[in-house]
């Protein structure tokens, strides 16, 4: 056997491993941060990844039992069907901000304490002179929070409601944990904060109603008019088109007010929600061209006021008329033609 050569030195394996445990000794609180960091971010893409599936689940299963292809088909499928799907979107939106939320805190307390055990007990009276100005000063987020939780578990609200809010009326587009987003007609994406929020008007549970406020001539014959109206109506009803939207049979409601001018006559449908705007629009349009048919001409009033529910009185010539609709018009006046 030959001897090694003198410049070939042997690798003193033994002072690698202890110059590798002394590195990885003194710089372990760097190794424990990069460990939670890590592991936040898989947990979190794990958790989101689980609500997503549960999510993706129940809605595909709600279209499955409607045999639809599709989420806006469901809004044909029975009242129950729709809403399973809104506020099982909702429920993931909020819990996704929820899991983020809680990851972040506990994460930020493993690091600090990862940095220095003693570093919480050392700042105890730091800590919590800064937790009680932050207590007075967090009361809002914290109202937030708690009335979004609210509003979620009470099915207040939903993704793809259309919600009267107050200040803001549109489509909720997400139910976060502090702040719900509605856009409105116009397109313009309000920020509603949970606490901010008193009342929640949802026109999107349950059934909607279209009423239709139509001034008839003071002469004509009321029985005849409302005949037609209701025949018009009944025709739209049974139409295949509009079949599915509507709940059930027109109804006529009678005679809203009297004046010396006109007659208000109220025709009232119940639709699927977020349906009655255009059985409205298509309804107002059939009246039209049935009472052409018949002859009856719409009375040229000076003023109609129709507020809400309210009743108001607006001076006519030498009447009033009290109306319960929200419509506001004013005719040319034909003197000065």
């Amino acid at each position: 056997m030959t001897a090694p050569a003198p410049d070939q030195i042997p690798f003193d394996w033994d002072a690698f491993r202890a110059s590798l445990s002394s590195f990885v000794v003194q710089f372990e609180w760097l190794f424990q941060i990069l460990g939670i960091i890590i592991g936040a971010i898989v947990l979190r893409i794990a958790l989101h990844f689980v609500i997503r599936r549960v999510v993706n689940r129940v809605v595909s299963g709600v279209k499955k039992r409607q045999n639809v292809d599709d989420t806006q088909s469901i809004t044909a499928s029975p009242l129950a069907a729709v809403r399973v799907v809104q506020r099982t979107r909702t429920l993931g939106s909020v819990l996704n901000n929820v899991v983020s939320v809680v990851i972040v805190i506990v994460a930020l307390l493993l690091i600090v304490t990862a940095i220095n055990t003693d570093i919480i007990g050392s700042f105890a009276l730091i800590t919590a002179a800064l937790g009680a100005g932050l207590g007075f000063g967090a009361q809002n987020i914290v109202k937030d929070v708690l009335n979004g939780l609210f509003m979620v578990a009470e099915d207040q609200l939903g993704v793809g409601d259309v919600v009267d809010l107050g200040e803001a009326i549109g489509i909720v587009e997400n139910v976060g944990i502090r702040v719900t987003q509605v856009r409105d007609i116009d397109g313009t994406l309000w920020f509603v904060r949970n606490g901010e929020i008193l009342r929640v008007g949802n026109k999107s549970q349950g059934w909607a109603r279209v009423i239709i406020d139509l001034p008839a001539p003071y002469h004509s014959d009321v029985e005849a008019v409302q005949a037609t109206l209701l025949a018009t109506a009944n025709e739209m009803a049974n139409s295949p088109q509009w079949r599915r939207k509507i709940i059930e049979k027109p109804e006529i409601w009678g005679l809203e007010s009297i004046s010396a001018e006109a007659l208000v006559i109220r025709l009232v449908m119940k639709t699927r929600t977020a349906d009655q705007w255009d059985v409205a629009r298509e309804l107002r349009f059939r009246l039209k061209k049935a009472l052409d048919d018949t002859g009856v001409n719409l009375p040229a009033l000076n003023r109609v006021v129709f507020d809400g529910q309210r009743e108001t009185s607006q001076p006519v010539g030498d009447g009033a008329l009290h109306g319960t609709a929200p419509v506001k018009t004013v005719p040319k006046d034909r003197s000065a033609t």
